[in-house]
């Protein structure tokens, strides 16, 4: 038996695409709870339309819609999947049967279409998937599976923007596997401006994450030596490394102000829905 618990916030154009992947709820052994957060629109109803377990509560936050189906869920080994990436079956037996022993955290390879992409967000993407971190730790992916005592390492559940961050932090190398026998399909953002909001969200949730309780976590490695390693390699990928370190620096400026405002904010975008 396996639990699978989707964390979904105005997600009704796509929540069904990641059901119908996972068997529709239908798949024997197969638990899957489905916690519409906040949502102004439809999600929760596409829901209903499958066997899976709803929850519904109107405050619009990840961590506690993590929470919340965490207490629902009866099973382990355990996935969390964001509701906009595509997860099938026989990925979710891989990153299961990748579990044990030393490893109690696992997830999938990424494969993020490009079809539809500004020329911008391809530059950015591709330096970003040729890093060290982007290619090795568990954030980043959408979806993370944890067995009994990986599920002991990331709960209770604690409110960061950074969720995937914080939860993949919290293993060391020894104990996450990046499972070569599953793959997740993440939609990258159509435009250079969605692709800003996605990294505004990533650089307020690390700042809030350093200045909240995580200065425990094992920090990722920076970005640094990875680049100078690719310009070197690489030299026609430098107009590249360019804008990407030109949108870190927009976003991060953009971040800073972003913390300072009250509350959580998913920043979404939905240009991929």
């Amino acid at each position: 038996m396996v639990s699978i618990v989707i964390p979904a916030h105005d997600e009704e154009r796509v929540l069904a695409r990641l059901l119908d992947a996972l068997g529709g709820g239908e798949v024997p052994g197969v638990e899957i709870v489905v916690v519409a957060n906040g949502c102004t629109d439809r999600t929760a109803d596409v829901a209903r339309r499958y066997p899976v377990v709803l929850v519904e509560t109107p405050v619009p936050s990840k961590i506690r819609a993590l929470a919340l189906g965490d207490a629902r869920a009866s099973s382990f080994p355990r996935l969390y999947v964001d509701g906009d990436v595509v997860l099938g079956i026989a990925d979710v037996r891989a990153l299961c049967g990748a579990l044990g022993g030393e490893v109690h955290a696992a997830g999938p390879t990424r494969f993020v279409p490009m079809t539809g992409a500004s020329l911008p967000v391809r530059w950015y993407y591709d330096v970003w998937q040729r890093l060290d971190g982007t290619r090795a730790e568990l954030y980043g992916r959408g979806v993370l599976a944890v067995d009994r005592a990986g599920h002991e390492r990331v709960s209770p559940w604690r409110e960061a923007m950074s969720d995937d961050l914080m939860i993949a932090m919290s293993f060391a190398p020894a104990e996450r596997r990046v499972v070569p026998g599953a793959t997740v399909v993440i939609m990258p953002p159509r435009t250079y401006r969605n692709l800003l909001r996605r990294r505004v969200r990533a650089m307020t949730g690390n700042r809030q994450l350093a200045h909240d309780g995580g200065a425990h976590l094992r920090r990722p490695a920076p970005p640094g030596p990875a680049l100078r390693r690719l310009a070197a390699a690489e030299p026609r990928l430098i107009p590249r490394i360019a804008l990407f370190l030109a949108t870190a620096a927009i976003a991060k400026a953009r971040g800073v102000v972003a913390a300072r405002r009250s509350g959580q904010t998913w920043l979404r975008d939905d240009s991929r829905s």
